[in-house]
């Protein structure tokens, strides 16, 4: 199966198992709507669309949004809905009205200053909840972080980068037979990392695609998102001609059945982006961001490798994780970067604005963040993606969209306006924490052009 064919699937089994649709601001619900034949289902959504086709509003600009609750494309007579209207993250009292047939405009009023208003709606057709939500953004191109430089940034980070020098590689390759294809070889990688300083040597391990060809290939480092488990490589993008690794982050091989890995995320690497946040030369994103550039010292190693290109991609951690790389590695010679978390995380306690993953310092109402302490305010500085995309000196393309419940659109501008290098930022507007079959392709090529591949 593609990858296109396969995250087409996924989505698709997401919309069908929780109603809600990962793609936009339609939320779909496969349910019965009173009033029509007997026996007849329809698909139900709640459509929020706002009253500029670009969805961006300068700051002071009123916005608008119209509601419609549709099934099979039709109005749903007589629909009641419940909506807020708000910035990300933030709460508002609840306004429950009927929807007429023609849709239901709503004034969001504006934001007086750079940021993002969010409609969120619900209703409840034959007992079955619906919801979707639209985002207008207001001059998020003026977003500026909330998140300072620290003095001993680049310091620290030296620091460890000498450290990791020190480290031998000591490379594993393992063939895997059974994943090969006719243009790729798959291996199960592993080498060593910075130690963790009780247990022994630490390893990275990851999934390997090179291909068959004789050759020399530019190299591609796939970082992960949020999570714990197992991975199988880039078979396609490797296909093209192009070295790339896949790698995960929790120093586990990465060829287990899927219960061992969601064994370990429900217990002991639960809220690891948490581990040891007081303490910056001990937090869990320290030997996270150190083994990146591991693996670049693996892949940059080979044979294979041009000795001249190599990209860092990923998408919501692995989003973070790219950027991180790519500042910090001089090798890296392109970024692509998904809704990147950790961005700006120290805006939600401090001034009340919308952050990205995983929120660290979330709040709830006025309550202070249990989270919120000096040592732990001061260790998000030296990791948040603002401060590497700050640093970025190299090419990039970045995508998103403004219906982001994770990492919120916000929090992503915040990073990207300080972005100095070369940069393509491309929306997919009512798009989730997900992304299009579209986008794959924009991504893909923009791949290609950046290593010089003429396909």
């Amino acid at each position: 199966m593609s990858p296109r064919l396969l995250r087409f699937c996924f989505s698709t089994f997401l919309v069908a198992l929780t109603g809600l649709s990962a793609l936009g601001a339609d939320a779909t619900e496969i349910t019965p709507v009173p009033g029509f034949a007997q026996r007849r289902l329809a698909g139900v959504k709640v459509q929020v669309t706002p009253d500029r086709a670009d969805w961006t509003y300068a700051v002071g600009e009123p916005a608008k949004f119209r509601i419609a609750v549709l099934a099979d494309n039709h109005p749903v007579p007589g629909a009641t809905v419940t909506y807020t209207i708000a910035p990300e993250y933030t709460r508002a009292e609840p306004v429950t009205q009927t929807v007429p047939p023609e849709g239901l405009v709503v004034d969001a009023g504006t934001m007086q200053e750079p940021g993002f208003l969010r409609c969120i709606v619900e209703t409840e057709i034959a007992g079955r909840k619906v919801r979707g939500l639209a985002t207008a953004g207001f001059s998020p191109e003026k977003i500026a972080p909330y998140q300072t430089n620290p003095e001993d940034f680049d310091a620290f980070w030296q620091k460890g980068r000498a450290q990791l020098a020190k480290v031998p590689l000591e490379p594993r390759l393992t063939l895997m037979p059974e994943a090969c294809t006719d243009l790729v070889n798959v291996y199960h990688v592993s080498f060593r990392t910075i130690d963790v300083g009780w247990s022994g040597p630490a390893r990275i391990y990851g999934i390997l695609c090179e291909p068959k060809a004789p050759g020399r290939y530019p190299a591609l480092l796939r970082l992960p998102g949020a999570g714990v488990r197992p991975y199988a490589g880039d078979k396609s993008t490797a296909a093209r001609g192009i070295l790339t690794l896949e790698i995960g982050i929790h120093g586990l091989p990465v060829t287990q059945p899927k219960e061992v890995y969601d064994s370990l995320y429900a217990g002991a690497l639960h809220g690891y982006w948490l581990f040891n946040l007081d303490n910056p030369e001990t937090y869990y994103f320290r030997r996270v961001y150190l083994s990146c550039l591991r693996a670049n010292d693996f892949l940059t190693s080979l044979p294979q490798w041009d000795g001249r290109n190599l990209l860092a991609v990923g998408s919501s951690q692995g989003g973070q994780l790219a950027i991180v790389t790519a500042a910090l590695d001089e090798r890296v010679t392109g970024v692509v970067s998904v809704h990147p978390g950790f961005c700006d995380v120290t805006a939600e306690y401090l001034h009340r604005r919308a952050t990205g993953w995983p929120r660290p310092f979330r709040t709830e109402e006025l309550n202070a963040s249990p989270h919120a302490t000096a040592a732990k305010l001061r260790t998000a500085s030296l990791f948040d993606t603002v401060n590497f995309a700050r640093r970025l000196r190299v090419p990039g393309y970045y995508t998103w969209g403004y219906n982001d419940e994770v990492c919120a659109p916000t929090s992503l501008h915040a990073a990207y306006n300080v972005i100095t290098a070369p940069k393509t930022l491309e929306l997919t507007l009512e798009l989730g924490h997900a992304y299009t079959a579209e986008q794959w392709d924009a991504m893909q090529t923009w791949i290609g052009r950046a290593v010089g591949l003429k396909n």
